[in-house]
């Protein structure tokens, strides 16, 4: 079992940027794929990025596709989600999500476990 817990999230202008890093207890880290998703108000938990188990390719929605980069640090137990150009679009709270899948998981349900999210808004 992996415990997830994020962290970086605030107030930011439109433009903006923030990096979200996301810590995960226990040795085995480095064998969950992981992902990052969003959840506005009254909307429906969606996909935002996701970094695979044994090749390390990420994956992004066209949402945020040149503008979020995902990565992680198995040394460190940790996986950041880099947000570039923020947009009101992109408010909402922030999870991460650890899988015992492969890798290119986008849904909610490939994920085994989450944290409890961090609140990120952006100011237009």
């Amino acid at each position: 079992q992996v415990q997830l817990v994020e962290s970086g999230g605030g107030l930011v202008q439109a433009g903006g940027s923030l990096r979200l890093p996301c810590a995960a207890s226990g040795r085995t880290f480095g064998t969950y794929a992981m992902g990052w998703f969003r959840q506005a108000p009254g909307k429906d938990r969606e996909f935002v990025a996701c970094i695979g188990l044994l090749t390390g390719n990420a994956y992004f929605p066209e949402s945020v596709n040149g503008r979020f980069t995902i990565s992680r640090d198995n040394a460190r137990n940790t996986v950041y989600l880099q947000m570039n150009s923020l947009n009101a679009e992109d408010t909402g709270v922030y999870y991460c999500a650890a899988s015992r899948k492969g890798e290119g998981l986008t849904i909610v349900r490939d994920y085994d476990y989450w944290g409890q999210g961090t609140q990120v808004t952006v100011s237009s």
